[in-house]
């Protein structure tokens, strides 16, 4: 079945490519939205047919029928900042909230998509260069992402990242590698840390050698954590080769190796997140008791990926065929130790045309995605962070031990013995006739995608964009059998098909202002982690959940432009929604993966909003500027009319998110800004509505200057008052009944300073 619907896909990718069309040159004039136009590259950014320069990306971007936004590594705020992880690099956005759990781990969500999601991301698209970064199944994490190493970052929200073929509620972020033409300089070293042991080295080279081009850049960091037992180590190595056959034909070839090693320290009480925010969980280092099964909790993973971006200049238009392979490694000792080691690989063609339709200007992009993987799912025993030996010597203690995890505890070896006890696999622990294995699955998963945005313009200034993707998504789970646990086989199946269609307006009336107006819709696939449920207690063979897929129509009107003094960006979305994916944890403090369920009819809207004015200009120097900015985001999701929960809103993000930023740059790049972070009131953590964490103000400042031969030096000072808060929770049925363990303690203090070299 998997290679006739191989087969069928390229065969439609083939034909995708071979429509025709006449080719003519016409674009709006670019815009530049709220950034300062005084670039800190004095060299020329040419860019190239597979990565164009950066002020092309931006103007490409900048033709969306819609919400998006663009950040450049280059920009003074992105120079001078601490950029340890996506919420650095994305703060400044409108309408995406970002916020840490610890290292790497943290919660992103773009108009609710992965609202509820605890651990890890699903409902949008990360890509790099166009090319997906989720798994197969559209799960994923954002170990792969070295945030310093990007010249820069494309946000597309919601439909609008259709001419990448995403269809998800949230959208797709595209983070754009720097190539030997567009880097900032031929060499850099980096060097930087501060707060809870924090550094990180970067080294990065790049040539242009006649028509040969290569990009190589290094990073290693580490963290004590702020809280205990958060301990991190990454090694993120990432690069590119270009080769131009002619002035029509590039290609480039992309790779990256990437070592993660995340210590867990779980989550608090709201008592203890907000009085004693640096603890972590006891069973997350300890275990369940005081014999090690469950202990010393972490995520470790190895991954490597390749791909390549080819590049036609054509009589037809410009074409662009991705394809990649990664290879995905996994190894995470929670309450059992998961072991998971697959790949994802995809091919994906793409035709972008320009031709007139009876003296009116049309522009036509056409793609189609072939991409699938798959992956062992296997899990086992846990023994102070490794597969425990089930013939190895049982714990001296272990026969006394008395074991706490509530709602469930287990007191000596009779009771753990007993059938059905200890989450129903102790037997391996004890019984040295028994694996330790619990699991031993295979997962995998086949995507086919072809869709088309077309702009045509009615007049000069006005474009209606109307598109559409259809896409056929199977998921495939496999229990193998032949472990004493899981004795038989079995194998469970379900395929999503359907058509995801998206039209709207854009008005122009000047070269540096638009209009837009579209209604999109969307459809979230369930990825792995939705489908197989029912993890605790264990039971024997795949308890897979056949989940009906996440169906949701937006509507967004908004504008964005400059105008004098004045910038903004913003945009008002409201989505009616059917079975949305929401999840929650019946035991949040023990790690235990969470249960996802189909909401019938929820609501999600909000506004996103960017602006900034020029206070003062010539103030010292000239062209220096004293520029205060706003970025507001409010989110108003809910139930409508559910059976449980009424109206009730969804738990997960505050309602109001808003950072304001004052800040003073000039023409050699001495930048100071202080900035207040304000979130009103917190989320709400259960369903029923009756728990919600407490608002919070947090101070800080960043400054950097660049410095003779060139050298950039940068101080960033956060949460100076030191404020206890909630950076994220994980969701609940009902809080009333307990005192949940769901709470995420945001960072102390901290102060970070570095020094980068660019020659």
């Amino acid at each position: 079945m998997y290679r006739s619907l191989i087969s069928r896909g390229v065969a439609a990718g083939a034909l995708l490519l071979a429509a025709p069309a006449a080719f003519a040159q016409s674009t709006l004039p670019p815009i530049d939205i709220g950034s300062d136009a005084r670039s800190a590259n004095a060299a020329p950014q040419m860019g190239s047919l597979t990565v164009p320069s950066v002020a092309e990306q931006k103007r490409r971007i900048e033709q969306t029928v819609g919400s998006v936004a663009f950040v450049d590594a280059a920009s003074p705020e992105m120079q001078t900042r601490h950029i340890a992880d996506l919420r650095d690099a994305l703060k400044d956005v409108p309408g995406v909230f970002v916020d840490t759990r610890y290292g790497q781990e943290l919660r992103l969500s773009m108009r609710g998509s992965n609202l509820t999601r605890d651990y890890h991301l699903r409902g949008f698209e990360l890509l790099q260069d166009g090319i997906p970064m989720n798994y197969a199944d559209g799960g994923g994490d954002f170990y792969e992402i070295d945030p310093k190493y990007f010249r820069s970052i494309e946000i597309y929200k919601g439909g609008n990242a259709l001419s990448f073929g995403s269809s998800t509620l949230g959208g797709a972020i595209n983070f754009v590698s720097p190539t030997a033409r567009t880097a900032l300089a031929p060499n850099m070293l980096a060097i930087d840390g501060g707060s809870f042991g924090s550094i990180r080295g970067q080294a990065q080279v790049s040539r242009v050698i006649g028509d040969f081009d290569f990009l190589v850049n290094g990073t290693f960091s580490h963290s004590d954590g702020f809280r205990t037992h958060s301990q991190s180590d990454y090694v993120q190595i990432n690069g590119n080769l270009g080769y131009r056959f002619s002035s029509n034909i590039e290609t480039r070839f992309y790779f990256g190796v990437y070592d993660t090693n995340q210590q867990l320290p779980g989550t608090l009480t709201l008592g203890n997140a907000r009085t004693n925010p640096t603890l972590a969980t006891l069973p997350y280092i300890a275990g369940f008791g005081s014999d090690g099964f469950g202990a010393d909790q972490a995520r470790n993973v190895r991954n490597q990926r390749i791909s390549n971006k080819t590049t036609f200049e054509t009589d037809i238009g410009r074409i662009d065929v991705d394809s990649w392979f990664i290879h995905n490694y996994l190894y995470h000792p929670i309450f059992v130790v998961i072991e998971q080691e697959g790949e994802s690989w995809g091919f994906a063609p793409k035709l972008t045309t320009k031709f007139e339709i009876a003296g009116h200007k049309n522009e036509l992009t056409v793609g189609g995605r072939v991409w699938g993987g798959g992956s062992t799912d296997n899990w086992y025993s846990n023994y102070n962070g490794a597969k425990f030996n089930p013939y190895g010597a049982i714990p001296a203690n272990f026969a006394n031990a008395a074991f706490s995890f509530p709602p469930y505890s287990f007191n000596g070896l009779a009771q753990f013995g007993a059938a059905g006890s200890c989450f129903g696999f102790c037997g391996a622990f004890i019984n040295p006739g028994l694996s330790a294995q619990i699991r031993n699955n295979r997962m995998a998963a086949l995507n086919l995608e072809a869709y088309f945005e077309d702009r045509f313009y009615l007049a000069p200034q006005l474009a209606l964009m109307f598109g559409a993707k259809i896409f056929s998504d199977d998921r495939r789970y496999s229990v193998l059998g032949g472990i004493p646990y899981e004795p038989l086989a079995n194998h469970s199946e379900k395929n999503y098909r359907g058509i995801v269609p998206k039209v709207g307006l854009m008005f122009q009336p000047a070269p540096e202002i638009q209009f837009f107006a579209d209604m999109t819709g969307s459809r979230d696939v369930p990825d792995f982690i939705d489908l197989t449920q029912g993890f605790f207690p264990p039971t024997p063979g795949a308890s897979f959940t056949p989940l009906a897929s996440q169906k949701a129509w937006t509507g967004e009107i908004g504008t964005r432009g400059k105008w004098d003094r004045f910038a903004w960006d913003v945009t008002f979305y409201h989505t009616e929604l059917q079975d949305e994916l929401l999840k929650f944890s019946t035991n949040p403090g023990a790690g235990v993966p969470a249960t996802t369920f189909n909401a019938k009819r929820t609501m999600h809207q909000g506004v996103e909003l960017a602006a900034s004015v020029d206070l003062w200009r010539n103030i010292t120097a000239p062209d220096d500027v004293l520029k205060l900015s706003q970025v507001w985001t409010w989110s108003d999701f809910r139930f409508v009319g559910d059976a449980n929960y009424g109206n009730n809103p969804l738990a997960g993000v505050p309602r109001h998110v808003l950072r304001t930023t004052l800040s003073y740059s000039r023409l050699d790049r001495l930048y100071v800004a202080p900035s207040l972070d304000w979130v009103p009131e917190g989320s709400y953590v259960d369903y029923m509505h009756t728990l919600q964490t407490p608002g919070y103000v947090r101070l800080g400042v960043q400054a950097g200057m660049k410095l003779p031969y060139g050298l950039t030096f940068y101080v960033d000072a956060r949460n100076l008052a030191d404020r206890h808060y909630i950076s994220d929770v994980t969701t609940v049925i009902d809080a009333r009944a307990s005192n949940p363990a769901a709470f995420y303690p945001g960072y102390g203090r901290a102060v970070y300073a570095g020094m980068k070299w660019a020659f």
